[in-house]
């Protein structure tokens, strides 16, 4: 069953990972990079109802959330979108509570924040909250978002460690299950600053049925009907595919010493370019500089 609603997951902002910063007001076209090109106002666009949208902040992930909440609620503000809450699950009963339960029931879209993957799957996972996250992206128009561990979050195999130096290392990448909204892939976030290649490599010749997806700072992907992908934002997205492999070391060899491949297929995506994760195509944009300067200005 394909999905009615939609994912857009993002790699999060280059610095910090959310963008809560100082001098909000003063430095909003600083501080927040990747919603310069259109990812937050995309989110909007995408949904429902639109600006009149009832938009959900998760800050479950995060260590700072009512700081991080309110800098979301101020975002979603400056574009235009005012019906904005901040949820800030903090324990499994909470996830279980009616009060969110029907807050969640209520909403058009939520946006999961950046912080600790694990966080948001060791409270929400299996809870009545995760449940009817899961049937109203199947069923109904519903926009889920999430960047930085929120991303990392939304596949059915998540990584939540693992140093980028030491990632072609047997068994240094830690992966476990999340949140289960789109299958046979597995999210890898802040992509490029932080050097993640070797982490997807390892995850996908671990299991080469998934696709490895690494989202770069302040991109995105907008994934509809399950599998038809999108590249939205001002960066690149690296798809790693196992299936081609031929080769490699990583079941005779022990643990901690360097995995060999052989024969792996990468694509790299910019804005509005295509992938289809159902046949394995992928479609270049050839307008993509006319794109970057229509989306390098927000619609206020």
């Amino acid at each position: 069953m394909k999905p009615i609603g939609k994912l857009i997951i993002i790699g999060g902002a280059v610095d910090t990972g959310s963008f809560t910063e100082k001098n909000y007001k003063e430095e909003i076209e600083s501080n927040l990079n990747f919603f310069e090109k259109g990812i937050l106002k995309r989110i909007i666009l995408e949904s429902a109802n639109q600006e009149l949208s009832r938009v959900e902040v998760i800050t479950t992930a995060s260590q700072i959330p009512e700081a991080v909440g309110e800098e979301y609620v101020k975002a979603f503000s400056y574009l235009g979108s005012n019906n904005v809450g901040v949820m800030n699950i903090t324990v499994r009963d909470e996830a279980n509570d009616e009060h969110f339960v029907t807050r969640l029931r209520e909403a058009d879209v939520v946006m999961f924040t950046g912080g600790d993957q694990l966080r948001l799957t060791s409270i929400l996972g299996g809870t009545e909250f995760h449940k009817l996250l899961i049937k109203k992206y199947q069923e109904t128009n519903f926009v889920i978002s999430g960047t930085s561990a929120g991303a990392a979050a939304c596949s059915n195999n998540m990584i939540y460690q693992g140093s980028s130096s030491e990632a072609l290392l047997k068994g240094e990448v830690k992966i476990t299950g999340g949140l289960g909204l789109i299958n046979d892939v597995i999210i890898d976030t802040h992509f490029v600053h932080r050097g993640r290649i070797g982490r997807l490599f390892q995850a996908v010749v671990s299991n080469p049925m998934i696709l490895g997806v690494g989202l770069g700072e302040d991109t995105g992907l907008l994934i509809k009907d399950g599998h038809e992908m999108e590249a939205i934002g001002s960066g690149l997205v690296m798809l790693v595919d196992g299936k081609s492999i031929r080769d490699t070391n990583i079941t005779d060899v022990s643990i901690g010493t360097p995995i060999s491949i052989d024969h792996v297929v990468v694509h790299v995506m910019a804005m509005h370019d295509l992938y289809d994760l159902e046949t394995s195509k992928m479609i270049i944009n050839k307008n993509h500089k006319k794109d970057v300067d229509r989306y390098a200005k927000i619609d206020r």
